[in-house]
């Protein structure tokens, strides 16, 4: 189910598509095992490789979505039924979600915020490996990704963090086009004019 596009065409194009605006199929394992080998290929001062994949397929997701749901409404008792039912479908509005998880620390060489980064790479990669293989994706941070009482339930371990969940599945709907910045707003030339 790969998809051929050059590179340049895809990065003019490139659009993430909602999570809960996916559905099956999603990918196989062996397609998954593909996503995250390209999905490594990031920069990695050093080769350390500070980060790793947790990869959340089938009945568990919705499990560990429940888990994640009782944190939730155990913080906010008054919860609409609108918010009750997105917090027990946090992990099952795609067919796969994928952890990255930071295990960025100190060293003595290789400053912490590069290896941060690095897992920041491997998020987009990821995303970029799954349109690849012609799938839609999305990179989350929601809440969970921050609160430490979750990361059990996740499989976060202790000193771990996570860099983003990307939601993998068949677009249900096509993307489309939102407001991007123009450059004048975000580039400083410095030095000669072009």
């Amino acid at each position: 189910m790969k998809t051929e596009i050059k590179l340049i065409d895809y990065l003019s194009t490139r659009r993430s598509i909602p999570a809960f605006q996916m559905s099956e199929p999603g990918p196989s394992k062996g397609e998954v095992e593909e996503m995250l080998t390209l999905a490594s290929r990031v920069p990695d001062h050093g080769k350390l490789a500070p980060w790793r994949f947790i990869v959340y397929r089938g009945e568990e997701r919705q499990r560990i979505s429940e888990a994640l749901a009782a944190i939730a409404m155990g913080d906010k008792p008054d919860l609409s039924d609108e918010m009750v039912k997105v917090e027990n479908t946090r992990l099952t509005r795609a067919p796969v979600v994928i952890a990255v998880v930071s295990r960025a620390a100190p060293h003595f060489k290789i400053p912490e915020w590069e290896q941060v980064m690095s897992a920041g790479a491997v998020c987009l990669n990821l995303a970029m490996a799954a349109n690849a293989h012609g799938f839609a994706s999305n990179w989350l941070t929601e809440w969970y990704a921050f609160d430490e009482r979750a990361y059990p339930i996740l499989g976060v371990k202790p000193g771990e963090r996570i860099a983003g969940f990307i939601h993998i599945g068949t677009p249900t709907v096509p993307p489309t086009e939102r407001p991007r910045p123009e450059l004048a707003e975000i580039v400083t030339w410095v030095g000669d004019e072009a």
